[in-house]
């Protein structure tokens, strides 16, 4: 028996995909949560072989859960589940250590497939987006530091949302920003970073510790 967990703030999604494994023979769920805060405690009652949740959450991100999972829990594989067919959603999925991402509009059975397959322990990760990650990885560890002057907590805020894979459109809507605007503040961060393409910075957001470094407070997107 394959024990899933469910991590969306839709209650509806995860009835749905709740009947769906039910339903399915070898497939159990064995938990859910609508939010970030307090999945982590649940998912250790529970032992789940695989954890199945959203790339974006209302009290933080998907992504962020995804990596504190697999640091506490190496066996338990994560699927994160997303709206969009995103560079930078796949990037920072796959740096977190997921088994792979699926999109919100899969067949059930696909991804019923895709469970059996994360649970078996299948890289389930296009290998042209690993390709893609391991050539920014290798990009960043020979780049040049982090820049000296301190990024703004706004940048920080829209450096954190482009690691979550968030369009310039859902940035702007998440910060009450026009559109334009953020085209503007992610152009600059990207002159700042000393870095040419989006998914390069989705990258780096992935894998530092977001601060505010004028404060030294740490930086809660929530």
């Amino acid at each position: 028996m394959i024990g899933v967990f469910l991590v969306d703030d839709h209650s509806v999604v995860r009835r749905g995909v709740a009947q769906i494994l039910d339903a399915e023979p070898g497939l159990e769920v064995v938990g859910e949560s609508g939010t970030v805060r307090g999945t982590l405690g649940r998912v250790e009652a529970t032992s789940p072989d695989v954890v199945v949740l959203d790339v974006r959450l209302p009290d933080g991100s998907g992504v962020d859960l995804c990596r504190s999972i697999r640091s506490a829990h190496p066996g338990i594989r994560c699927l994160m589940l997303t709206a969009f067919d995103d560079d930078a959603a796949s990037a920072a999925s796959v740096i977190a250590g997921a088994s792979g991402y699926v999109l919100k509009t899969i067949r059930g059975t696909s991804l019923i497939d895709s469970i059996r397959r994360a649970a078996a322990g299948e890289d389930l990760t296009p290998p042209a987006v690993t390709a893609r990650v391991r050539t920014e990885l290798v990009s960043r560890a020979t780049a040049p530091p982090a820049p000296e002057a301190p990024l703004t907590l706004r940048e920080s805020q829209i450096l954190r949302l482009i690691a979550e894979g968030l369009t310039n459109r859902q940035i702007g809507e998440r910060l009450g920003l026009a559109e334009k605007t953020v085209k503007n503040y992610v152009s600059g961060l990207l002159a700042k970073l000393g870095m040419q393409r989006r998914t390069q910075a989705a990258v780096y957001g992935a894998t530092e510790h977001f601060s505010d470094r004028a404060t030294g407070e740490r930086f809660d997107p929530s």
